[in-house]
């Protein structure tokens, strides 16, 4: 199993900075998300041959290793123009993950949910011009449900991974999004998630959030009534509402060897703090 992490409250360090940073704080990997100079969201890859080559040396120096790259990419658009653009920006970067050495890569479903089939739809598009260029360059690909996405919910997220039908495309649970994950109901049985997802389990992303479906809907008050905007945190574990001994507990149970990212992103004024705190608690769980 690689313990990594996601490095996004440290985006603002050059590149060296932050992977010595990732180091001293005691993890052997990263996950690559989205930083302005090598990855935007939504845009094409910034990185040229010199930065990537930058990215190379420092892992080197440092002696980390990247165990995933993150890009997102709206390439379940229902609008083709959109879609077309996305797939030429995910061709760039599965060729700088390649360039990286990197065997992984992890995305979102991306898309609209008031238009799923339509989305549903572009996202088949696009894995067909997608999946021969990531068999070709052999990385594999973990796919996560997310809360705004055409495909939100963790049992529909699991089937239509499973009918990719590839065994190097799997599927990443997303500790913060449980409470959605598990559409209607207000408790989220973590477990019973997970073990759907059984041997296509090979990924976790771990922060914790609070269940905006708890005190009958009135957790959170959203204005105007009636919004459909979604709503979720990423929190150090124990701040919020996520059942951790179910988690943890599950993952053991399924003999988990795949990434466990921790992916905080609430703290970035003690972004050192709850990264190593992290750390120490997922390597307590998961390592014993």
């Amino acid at each position: 199993m690689k313990i990594a992490l996601d490095p996004y409250m440290f985006r603002a360090l050059p590149i060296d900075d932050m992977v010595r940073t990732v180091a001293e704080l005691g993890y052997d990997y990263i996950e690559l998300s989205p930083r302005d100079d090598f990855m935007p969201f939504f845009l094409h890859p910034r990185a040229d041959d010199d930065r990537v080559a930058e990215l190379k040396n420092s892992l080197r120096t440092h002696g980390v290793k990247l165990s995933s790259v993150l890009p997102l990419y709206k390439w379940s658009s229902p609008d083709e123009t959109e879609r077309q653009t996305a797939v030429r920006y995910w061709k760039r970067m599965i060729e700088i993950t390649a360039e990286l050495e990197c065997p992984l890569m992890n995305s979102e479903f991306n898309g609209r949910p008031e238009r799923a089939a339509e989305s549903e739809a572009a996202f088949w598009r696009s894995l067909e011009e997608l999946l021969p260029v990531f068999e070709r360059e052999g990385i594999a690909l973990n796919l996560e449900a997310h809360p705004d996405d055409f495909c939100e919910e963790n049992t529909p997220a699991v089937d239509l991974v499973r009918a990719i039908n590839k065994p190097w495309v799997n599927y990443l649970y997303c500790a913060p999004h449980s409470f959605h994950l598990s559409g209607s109901d207000p408790t989220a049985d973590i477990a019973a998630m997970m073990r759907y997802a059984g041997d296509k389990l090979q990924h976790v992303h771990i922060a914790d959030s609070f269940n905006h479906k708890g005190s009958s809907g009135l957790r959170y008050i959203l204005n105007p009534p009636g919004t459909t905007a979604r709503i979720h945190q990423h929190l150090d574990i124990d701040q919020g509402e996520v059942d951790w001994d179910a988690f943890f507990g599950t993952l053991r149970e399924l003999n988990f060897d795949g990434v466990a990212t921790a992916c905080v992103f609430a703290w970035e004024e003690r972004a050192r703090d709850s990264s190593a705190f992290m750390l120490d608690r997922i390597t307590k769980e998961l390592t014993v």
